[in-house]
């Protein structure tokens, strides 16, 4: 694999675990419903995260696109958690910004 994937392909699988854990958290929390936007979006940027990692992985020549839009998704699970004063969201949020931040810098310098 490519030494300018890994950075990337790293963020992306730690932010899937941290959300995955997240959205397992929510559904613990005693208002599950006020929690219904950030659980959505934990597995979207879960699913995204793996999708952009498997992606870089194979090399596909779209990966650059597909991490664009896995920062995308990463952005919004980061705003959305970062409103939960839970321990599991500021994490979460933690690495979704961080994940986004390497998908466009990789999408960029891929591109």
């Amino acid at each position: 694999m490519q030494e300018e994937f890994s950075d990337c392909l790293q963020a992306c699988q730690d932010c899937a675990a941290e959300c995955y854990h997240c959205a397992s958290a929510c559904l613990q929390e005693d208002d599950v419903k006020m929690m219904a936007r950030c659980i959505a979006l934990d597995i979207d940027c879960a699913q995204a995260c793996t999708f952009a990692a498997a992606a870089m992985a194979r090399r596909s020549e779209h990966a650059p696109a597909i991490c664009a839009l896995c920062a995308d998704l990463c952005q919004a699970c980061g705003q959305e958690c970062e409103k939960h004063d839970m321990d599991h969201c500021q994490q979460c949020a933690s690495a979704c910004f961080d994940c986004a931040e390497q998908c466009r810098s990789m999408a960029k310098a891929q591109a």
